[in-house]
Order: C-alpha cells, then sequence, then structure tokens
C-alpha cells in the first residue's frame, strides 16, 4: 500500500501519459470548513472501454504487460473510504478518464498528503512531452502552474533544460501551503 496520497496522484496520473494524454489536469482542494480534502486527477488520453472500467478497481487487472497486477487504482479507492471519503472513476473511448478521491480531512486513518510538490516536478521533468495544469487551493488561497503556459512564455525552450526544471522545482517549493498539521507539502 502507498504511504501518501502524491504517491497515488503519482501513480494514476503516470497512467495518463501511458495513455497518451497530452494534459494531465491535477487537482488538490482542501476545504477545512467541510473537512475535506479532495484530490481530481483528469487526462485526454485514450479512455478506457466499460469493461476496463469495471474491471480498474480489481487488484488482479491492469493492461500493462510488465507485471501482472495493477494495485494503483484499488490502493488510491481502499485510501479514501478507509478514511471516510469517496472514490470514483469514469472514463470514455477517445475523450480521457476523470479519478477524484475525496477524504475526510481529520480522519485519523487519512494518509498524509506527502510531496505534492515533487511529484508534480517528477511529472512535468519526466514527461516534458505532456502538459500538466496542477491546482493546489487551500479555503480561499490558490494556486496554479501550467505548463502550456509556461511554453508559451518559453517560446520553445525546452521544460527539461537544467536552468528551466531548477526554477520550476523553486517556484512549486515557495508556493507550498500547510495541510498535515505543520506539515509541508
Amino acid at each position: 500500500m502507498m504511504t501518501e496520497i502524491s504517491l497515488n496522484i503519482l501513480d494514476v496520473a503516470e497512467n495518463s501519459t501511458r495513455a497518451g494524454a497530452s494534459l494531465v489536469e491535477i487537482s488538490v482542494f482542501v476545504d477545512t470548513r467541510e473537512n475535506l480534502l479532495t484530490i481530481g486527477i483528469k487526462d485526454d488520453g485514450c479512455g478506457m472501454s466499460e469493461e476496463q472500467l469495471d474491471q480498474v478497481e480489481d487488484p488482479f487487472f491492469t493492461t500493462r504487460t510488465t507485471r501482472k497486477v495493477g494495485l494503483g487504482i484499488p490502493f488510491f479507492k481502499m485510501a479514501a473510504l478507509s478514511a471516510g471519503g469517496s472514490f470514483r472513476i469514469d472514463s470514455k473511448i477517445g475523450e480521457g478518464t476523470v479519478v477524484l478521491a475525496k477524504f475526510q480531512l481529520n480522519h485519523i486513518d487519512r494518509m498524509p498528503l506527502g510531496d505534492v510538490s515533487g511529484t508534480i516536478y517528477t511529472l512535468i521533468h519526466f514527461h516534458p512531452e505532456t502538459d500538466f495544469r496542477y491546482t493546489y487551493r487551500y479555503d480561499e488561497k490558490e494556486f496554479v502552474l501550467d505548463t502550456c503556459q509556461m511554453k508559451e512564455i518559453l517560446g520553445g525552450i525546452p521544460l527539461d533544460t537544467p536552468e528551466v526544471a531548477e526554477y520550476i522545482r523553486e517556484y512549486l517549493t515557495e508556493n507550498k501551503m500547510d495541510v498535515d498539521g505543520g506539515a509541508i507539502i
């Protein structure tokens, strides 16, 4: 089982890149008044058939040929449900996939959010051909990083160029917000 929610985000977003997504939208919303942590991952990849969608929550189903089990989605669902939340996955062939996990923010069994900034940096750095839009909202405060905009501003300089990659890492680090009782996410 994964020990941080950020690792679940990484796993699902990696699935999105393997599905040929050109854009992956990742949202992390913290609502302290509603006691809710909502994680959304949406992509415009190849999508899944109804049959695949029915099987994706089964740990013994995977489309990958490198291993016989696919534990990412089942563990993500279990993590949300065990923390008093909910889990949903929708997908359409040719349109993409949406994963939505909700967690009761103060539930004793909620895993820590973990290093989401590091996860976003890793995705951007290792998948420069994919665009990512990351939105982090903590109550009324919001931070958005959009690689489409960054690429436009940079005028063709690749995001995995060392100087650009370091800027992205610093930008994400400077804009972290606290969610886990003092732990920096």
